[in-house]
């Protein structure tokens, strides 16, 4: 299975695209993309949809993660990335490939076994699970990673695979 891993932005999107199979994950290709500054944010968002079909086309991936979006202080720019976030969201849509959510807690939780894990920890987990030499940069693109170890965790799940199997935990 690939997965198209998505943290989402305005001026820069991280993407990575993991191959998923037998309980082992492996990087395939991950970058960012970019719109430019000081353009209006219709621009920027024509931008980012026409560069996501391409990736997706380019890429051909069968399931798509994307990171839920988690306010902090900052509402304004928390307003900018939803706009981004739904522009995504509209091109996975559009391309037909199945659509994934993940909070920050649930790819934490994934990736290093503890949802409060710090950001330091899932960059570190990404590279070891996938066999990297360094953290992929930039951060953006490590997160992307870490979106797609977290689907790849998540649809092999046995209980994704039997959703009438009840948890005794």
């Amino acid at each position: 299975m690939l997965i198209l891993g998505i943290d989402p932005g305005i001026a820069t999107i991280g993407f990575g695209l993991v191959a998923s199979g037998r309980g082992q994950v492996k990087m395939i290709r991950y970058g960012v993309i970019t719109t430019p500054a000081g353009i209006p944010l219709s621009k920027r968002l024509f931008q980012i949809e026409s560069d996501m079909e391409t990736l997706i086309g380019q890429l051909h991936p069968d399931a798509i993660s994307v990171e839920e979006l988690f306010f902090n202080n900052n509402i304004t720019t928390g307003i900018a990335v939803a706009h981004g976030r739904g522009v995504i969201l509209y091109a996975a849509e559009k391309c037909g490939v199945p659509l994934f959510e993940y909070t920050p807690s649930q790819v934490k939780q994934a990736v290093v076994g503890y949802g409060k894990a710090e950001k330091r920890q899932v960059m570190d987990m990404t590279r070891r699970l996938l066999k990297l030499d360094a953290v992929p940069r930039p951060d953006d693109a490590a997160d992307a990673l870490a979106l797609a170890i977290c689907h790849a965790r998540s649809a092999t799940s046995l209980l994704q695979q039997n959703p009438e199997a009840k948890s005794t935990v």
